[in-house]
């Protein structure tokens, strides 16, 4: 799987989203086929952290020279959503579309993106998103390696070349760890690594002129009895709100505080 030249060849998966920042009023679901209607006048997004994703390759590709792929799978797609990686900086996209490909499951989502993966062909690395902020599973790039029997290090803040493999700094929660892996390998990007650069004025007239290629099911070759889902969704709801808000007024500041603190020593919330 690894490319035969000497320039470093990686391939970034990205998902479209429904925008995180959707105002709550505008977020609907519907209770009979348990899925979210998309709201009026809100494009989707790249994931956020597909994009982290996106800039780390963009970092290697900056400092040792390096051709950025981007793929992505789903069954539509909002072209000038999916074109900002290229925006950015990427040299290619790939998307995985067909009408088969619609609300795939994890399991699903990782089989038809190692199937995409193996037709490219040549990757040194897999980098991907640490979670989509969708579902939040974080389940397609460990079947992603699975399928495709790569070495899998998970949550990294920063990466670096070494001999032969990747070194990475993954993110804990009490600080990080450093890790080797050697190439072809797949890596999982998290936030901590920092804000994904924008879009260039350069970048955006460049991606304009990019066409993507488009594989569609049969030309991946995929089962259609391995896209049946395998994890069966029971309920999906907006959790209820039930919150109030309370105005404390007094005859100036500090009695303001003082009526607020007793208003919450009322509560037992102090």
């Amino acid at each position: 799987m690894t490319s035969s030249g000497a320039q470093l060849k990686i391939l970034v998966c990205v998902k479209q989203v429904i925008d995180p920042e959707t105002p709550l009023s505008a977020f609907k679901i519907d209770p009979g086929t348990k899925r979210v209607a998309p709201a009026a006048g809100v494009p989707p997004v790249v994931n956020g952290f597909d994009e982290n994703a996106v800039e780390a390759a963009l970092r290697l590709k900056d400092s040792v020279g390096a051709e950025v792929t981007v793929l992505s799978m789903s069954d539509s797609f909002a072209m000038d959503v999916m074109k900002k990686p290229l925006s950015m900086g990427a040299d290619a996209l790939v998307l995985a579309q067909d009408s088969q490909f619609r609300d795939l499951d994890p399991f699903a989502s990782a089989y038809v993106l190692a199937a995409a993966i193996r037709k490219l062909d040549g990757f040194d690395l897999i980098l991907c998103g640490r979670q989509a902020s969708d579902w939040d599973n974080a389940q397609v790039p460990t079947g992603i390696a699975e399928m495709l029997g790569l070495p899998l290090v998970t949550v990294a803040q920063k990466l670096d070349l070494a001999s032969g493999g990747i070194v990475v700094e993954r993110a804990l929660p009490d600080g990080y760890e450093v890790v080797e892996a050697p190439l072809p390998a797949l890596v999982t990007v998290s936030n901590e690594l920092g804000e994904p650069r924008y879009p260039t004025l350069r970048g955006i007239m460049a991606a304009g002129k990019k066409t993507p290629t488009t594989f569609s099911a049969s030309d991946l070759e995929v089962d259609p009895a391995r896209l049946a889902p395998r994890m069966h969704l029971l309920d999906l709801a907006v959790p209820p709100r039930d919150s109030k808000c309370e105005f404390i007024s007094g005859e100036n500041e500090a009695d303001t505080g003082r009526q607020l603190a007793l208003r919450l020593r009322e509560a037992k919330l102090i």
